[in-house]
């Protein structure tokens, strides 16, 4: 096992992705009963609503998961209580340090790995006392960083003696065995999670996904420096030439209100926020949680079998 699954308690070293709205006890369950750490993405939920779905992914497996905290979230405090009091195993955080609960989770027993995106705050989450850190790339789907992934792992695994993960452009082996090989001890994904036959989100949005190709995505939200990927749509083109004219932000806001829920629960693709990454090109069939993430390591297996090149064709 690697540092990373040592750590956390689990088979295989891959995190399952926290994403408002997507990552309930419906998938996180199953992801880490197969072995891996399901995330529940608390994102917009109160804190009954998370104490209710930390209780039916308990009630599904009795292996470890996680909780994500958007630290930004104005009812944090509430949510931190809750992961206290049910004896949540590990906090994903964002949006923020996570370094005014970090006694309380020390106390508790709770693994703390931030997701950041630059090397600055891959250090700072070290010095807040993170147990490791999840180096994501602008690959990745839903909010972003600036870096992509190829450049920024090795500068985070660099910068910290702490274990890192990498996230941001795994579909498949080959991705895996490059975060491994660029220093990551684990890895994290989203978008693949979102074929996952137990992903609840609507049919339309998962046939979105089967059908996206490499070029597929659009990232908006940059020039407000909020810069989101998602699957291209009329919507998504309208905001992109409405931001280019740099149009007020409330005219934006008007576009993008409750578009997240209409893609998810509406299978509204037209004008909904289909968040993905650029792998969303490389996943062509929808498997349960625990064929992607078998499949994926066997994949990656068979890539390291793969590459016992001799010297001379490599260096």
């Amino acid at each position: 096992m690697t540092t990373v699954a040592q750590l956390l308690g689990i088979k295989y070293p891959i995190l399952q992705g926290a994403m408002a709205n997507i990552s309930t006890h419906k998938l996180v369950g199953p992801v880490s009963e197969a072995g891996g750490l399901g995330i529940i993405a608390s994102c917009g939920m109160s804190a009954e609503q998370l104490r209710e779905e930390i209780r039916l992914t308990r009630a599904f497996t009795n292996k470890p998961f996680g909780v994500n905290l958007m630290l930004q979230m104005p009812n944090c405090d509430e949510l931190v209580q809750v992961i206290i009091e049910e004896g949540v195993a590990v906090v994903t955080t964002g949006a923020g340090s996570p370094k005014r609960y970090m006694p309380l989770f020390k106390a508790a027993g709770i693994k703390v790995i931030p997701v950041i995106a630059s090397v600055k705050h891959a250090i700072k989450m070290e010095e807040a006392g993170a147990d490791a850190v999840i180096a994501e790339g602008q690959e990745a789907g839903g909010h972003i960083g600036q870096t992509a992934s190829l450049s920024l792992l090795p500068q985070v695994v660099d910068a910290v003696t702490i274990p890192v993960l990498g996230a941001g452009g795994i579909g498949d082996g080959r991705s895996v065995v490059a975060m491994f090989a660029l220093g990551a001890q684990g890895i994290q994904a989203g978008t693949l999670f979102l074929s996952a036959a137990e992903c609840p989100i609507s049919d339309s949005y998962k046939q979105f996904l089967l059908d996206a190709n490499d070029t597929a995505t659009i990232v908006t939200g940059r020039k407000a420096k909020e810069p989101v990927r998602s699957l291209r749509n009329p919507m998504l083109e309208q905001y992109a030439a409405l931001e280019a004219a740099n149009a007020p932000h409330e005219e934006l806001e008007k576009l993008t209100v409750g578009s997240l829920a209409r893609a998810v629960y509406d299978g509204d693709t037209e004008t909904g926020s289909c968040m993905a990454g650029e792998i969303a090109g490389m996943i062509t069939n929808i498997r349960p949680a625990k064929q992607i993430i078998e499949e994926l390591f066997a994949e990656a297996e068979d890539v390291l079998a793969k590459l016992k090149i001799p010297n001379e064709n490599c260096c």
